[in-house]
């Protein structure tokens, strides 16, 4: 089982992902982030953001017994309106993860990492390739 201080490791290195990517699509133009591409379930690379962090902000919403779905990714037209909620709820999760000592916690990164992946296909796809995308060895040295 993990400490919760071993979960807020797995948390921000995990999260140092996200910010590196969230940062590499500041260079897509407004079209090119909402440009759907076919063969992804969330066509878009503003809708895979939206959704890569609306996943974080469901799951704990779950193991707090609640469920929060925001489907409104209208509110988040652009990479800095998505960073803030990716801030947003990285806070959330960081606040549950220090009273936690549970075992649920993985799948929020399992999550985080699926979707990466396809965007980072679709920035390629754009002819915007992303490197340096995988799960720091060591921990980044920004946090949340």
């Amino acid at each position: 089982m993990h400490t919760a201080e071993a979960l807020l490791d797995l948390h921000e290195r995990a999260h140092s992902s996200p910010r590196r990517l969230l940062a590499h699509c500041r260079q897509l133009s407004a079209e090119e982030l909402d440009r759907e591409l076919a063969g992804f379930g969330y066509p878009s690379v503003r809708l895979q953001l939206h959704h890569m962090i609306g996943g974080e902000e469901y799951w704990i919403g779950v193991l707090e017994g609640r469920i929060q779905v925001d489907d409104n990714d209208s509110d988040y037209p652009t990479v800095e309106s998505l960073e803030a909620y990716r801030r947003r709820v990285f806070s959330a999760t960081d606040k549950y993860l220090r009273a936690a000592s549970a075992h649920v916690f993985m799948r929020t990164l399992t999550h985080i990492y699926h979707h990466q992946g396809q965007i980072v296909a679709m920035c390629r796809l754009l002819g915007k390739p992303a490197a340096a995308m995988d799960y720091p060895i060591a921990p980044d040295s920004r946090t949340g």
